[in-house]
């Protein structure tokens, strides 16, 4: 194999990793948002639910319970690292909205280094064709210099 050869296998082979970690890094954003999703849905049923209310609550496995909201104003909020406490429903609400803001901030983040990843692709992209070009007119130059030495 020749040395353009080998160069261009690598190259192949840089834009094929490239191209995973384009794509994990489009998965954590897909999981990001969906996390958003469900912080606004937590939100949304803050606001509107009212002391009495009836709810579905998730056990797990795809079962639910029907349950009744005592007191509204007490929600308990995940913290992080395993730790809650109970809110009040204004403050439970500002505690979801900052984890919001820290999501947005960690999207944005992460369509950059997308962005990043790849522009540095296209770059390998018209350097491997360029390569590709020049081994395609090598070649003709060779096949050109065979014939004139036949004739």
């Amino acid at each position: 194999m020749g040395g353009g050869q080998q160069q261009l296998q690598q190259l192949s082979q840089e834009l094929q990793a490239l191209d995973e970690e384009i794509e994990e890094l489009e998965a954590e954003i897909a999981d990001l948002r969906e996390e958003q999703a469900d912080i606004d849905d937590a939100i949304e049923a803050i606001e509107t639910l009212e002391t009495g209310s009836t709810v579905q609550v998730p056990l797990g496995g795809g079962a639910y319970l029907r349950a009744e909201v005592q007191d509204i104003d007490e929600v308990i909020v995940s913290l992080g690292g395993n730790y809650s406490a109970e809110q009040e429903q204004d403050d439970a609400i500002d505690v979801l909205r900052s984890k919001q803001e820290a999501l947005d901030e960690r999207i944005e983040e992460t369509e950059g280094e997308v962005d990043e990843l790849e522009t540095e692709s296209s770059e390998l992209e018209q350097q491997a064709q360029q390569m590709q070009q020049q081994m395609q007119q090598q070649q003709m130059q060779q096949m050109q210099q065979a014939q004139d030495e036949e004739e």
